[in-house]
């Protein structure tokens, strides 16, 4: 199903990108950029909730969706991570920089994933040989677990590129754990296309992330203390999320607007294999009003 969403979306917006090149090699409006030397701040209250598919774990309810940002002639912060800009030219930039795991928000209330729901203001966000989980309710009995053991956080580091192009923009990313947490890798690939319709500014976004068999396991792997028999027959392997998101604004004046954002994630079948998981999927949205300073 999530393919053919895609395909989809790069169809219909791929028709309409003559009329639209000229947008997107520049800010969509004179809000929308960072100024260099300065910090953005921003403060989103509405609600929202991120679905969680680990088992007997609660849905996070989300109220504020905060954004923070300053970028320098190099050096840049922007929301919780920091990089370095290696080369910033007209059609393409590359940096080093730092970014958060999605999976550790998962068993964690108020990781940074869950706080800054809304990725990085720079872009204003194989088969695993096991057997799909996703069956019925009702087919196979219900494992049972021991408590948890805790699942840490950690700050993953690497490079990034961006590709400006006149059908969007594409984002390519490769980073590895900085604290050796499970020493695992991330790739990613992402699509964005940013269009303005009078005061509405509309955001579509694909994403592909592959993650590495270190980072499933640590996640997603049952510990012996949590279940002698699923410790031995869940064999972790490496798998790719794919994702849709659409994130829709509308400017009511230079520091007030309003915010939709919906985001859906097709986990990996090394991840929906594991017996902690019980949802092939996890889905964001958040609506609300925001102000910028």
């Amino acid at each position: 199903m999530i393919n053919k969403l895609l395909t989809s979306l790069v169809t219909i917006l791929l028709l309409s990108s003559t009329a639209l090149a000229d947008e997107q090699q520049a800010c969509l409006s004179d809000d929308d950029c960072i100024e260099i030397g300065k910090w953005q701040f921003g403060l989103a209250l509405g609600y929202g909730e991120r679905s969680n598919p680990i088992r007997d774990y609660d849905d996070i309810p989300i109220y504020l969706a905060p954004t923070l940002a300053y970028y320098g002639e190099k050096w840049f912060f922007d929301n919780g991570n920091l990089g370095y800009t290696l080369a910033d030219k007209e059609h393409f930039s590359l940096n080093l920089s730092t970014s958060f795991s999605s999976d550790s928000a998962y068993f964690y209330r108020w990781d940074p994933s869950n706080i800054f729901i809304s990725g990085n203001s720079q872009l204003t966000s194989p088969s695993s040989g096991f057997p799909s989980r996703r069956v019925p309710l009702g087919t196979e009995s219900e494992p049972v677990f021991n408590e948890l053991e805790d699942r840490k956080f950690t700050l993953l580091g690497g490079a990034e590129a961006f590709i400006y192009t006149p059908v969007g923009i594409i984002n390519i990313a490769v980073a590895h754990d900085l604290f050796d947490v499970h020493s695992g890798m991330e790739g990613k690939l992402k699509w964005l296309y940013n269009m303005t319709l009078d005061d509405w500014i509309i955001e579509l976004s694909a994403t592909a992330n592959w993650k590495s068999k270190e980072i499933i396991d640590y996640y997603y792997g049952v510990r012996f203390s949590e279940n002698e028999y699923w410790s031995e027959q869940y064999q972790a392997s490496s798998g790719t999320n794919l994702g849709l998101e659409l994130t829709t604004q509308y400017m009511m004046n230079e520091h007030w607007e309003l915010l939709f954002l919906v985001r859906y994630t097709d986990l990996a079948d090394a991840i929906t294999a594991s017996p902690l998981v019980n949802e092939d999927h996890s889905s964001t949205y958040f609506i609300g009003a925001a102000y910028r300073f």
